[in-house]
């Protein structure tokens, strides 16, 4: 084999290596890909499935309240294969979001099965219906839960808007006067507030008579001593009776010093404080007297130079 042989089928061989290369990772990205799309496909499905479950339970247990005499046959079992699949399968999902569907689903289907054998015997529905219908918020808050924030934990989702949650549940069709004598939509919000999900706004802790209508103790407040406040009105009275007096020459009087309010802080800091000494001028020093002094030109130094 020449050289140019060995070099033309290595060339060949690296080439066709590349290219089986290149077909083995688009299968293994298409193989992902699908079971990605899968996985998706199979949560979504289990999302949808419970909502529809929801949906018909609602509409159920709200003919049940309309006409209490109605029979068992109005409340059909509750089927979910979707979910039976996901649990089957090894498919990576939120197991904990998974397992609070499941428990959902089994309070569901209690309650119902408890309606139906008390709707079977004729009786009035009363308490049963009322835990039916609190199963369906539980139901719905959990579908919140798993549809929204992909089964998080409240303490993981952060601060959440009540009106997003009420706009979710008027587009997925939960009507507020689906159970008569309550609002649904503020009902499954104060259920996901009790199970610790933070939303915004707050319930408000006094209404707006409560609030102005406080009662407040003037005496709680420390610096809001009675004999502060009666001295300051006792000086505004001497102030009103100082102004009623007759003026001076011309209708003029002499202007009030400044100083401080009687009563206050500064006149009773004024009081406390030590008086100051009057101020008395120092003598001014005495001129000294020329006794005993050698005052001649000789002695001064002022007497004429001799003559050089």
């Amino acid at each position: 084999m020449s050289e140019a042989q060995f070099y033309t089928f290595l060339t060949g061989g690296l080439g066709l290596l590349t290219a089986l290369m290149t077909l083995v990772a688009w299968h293994l990205w298409r193989m992902r890909e699908d079971t990605r799309a899968g996985r998706i496909s199979a949560l979504g499905g289990v999302s949808h499935e419970l909502r529809i479950n929801l949906q018909r339970m609602v509409s159920e247990l709200s003919q049940v309240a309309a006409n209490p005499d109605v029979g068992p046959d109005v409340l059909l079992p509750i089927r979910h294969p979707q979910l039976d699949g996901v649990n089957a399968s090894l498919i990576n999902a939120n197991r904990n979001g998974i397992a609070v569907i499941g428990v959902t689903y089994q309070e569901l289907e209690a309650r119902k099965l408890s309606l139906r054998a008390q709707l079977a015997q004729g009786n009035a529905p009363g308490n049963v219906l009322d835990d039916a219908m609190d199963a369906a918020i539980n139901g719905i808050a959990a579908l919140y839960f798993w549809e929204v924030h992909h089964g998080a934990l409240p303490a993981e989702i952060g601060r959440v808007r009540s009106w997003d949650v009420r706009d979710w549940m008027k587009a997925h069709g939960f009507k507020a006067d689906a159970f008569p004598g309550m609002h649904l939509r503020d009902e499954v919000v104060e259920r996901l507030r009790m199970y610790g999900l933070e939303l915004t706004p707050k319930p408000l802790t006094h209404t707006a008579w409560e609030y102005y209508n406080m009662s407040y103790d003037r005496h709680a407040e420390r610096n809001a001593r009675a004999e502060q406040r009666g001295a300051r009105q006792a000086g505004k009275a001497e102030d009103a009776a100082q102004d009623d007096k007759p003026h001076g020459l011309f209708g003029f009087r002499k202007k009030p010093a400044a100083g401080p309010v009687p009563g206050s802080e500064e006149a009773d800091l004024a009081a406390a404080a030590p008086e100051a000494p009057a101020y008395t001028p120092a003598p001014p020093p005495r001129p000294l007297e020329p006794e005993g002094l050698d005052l001649s030109r000789e002695a001064v130094g002022n007497a004429p130079k001799a003559p050089a």
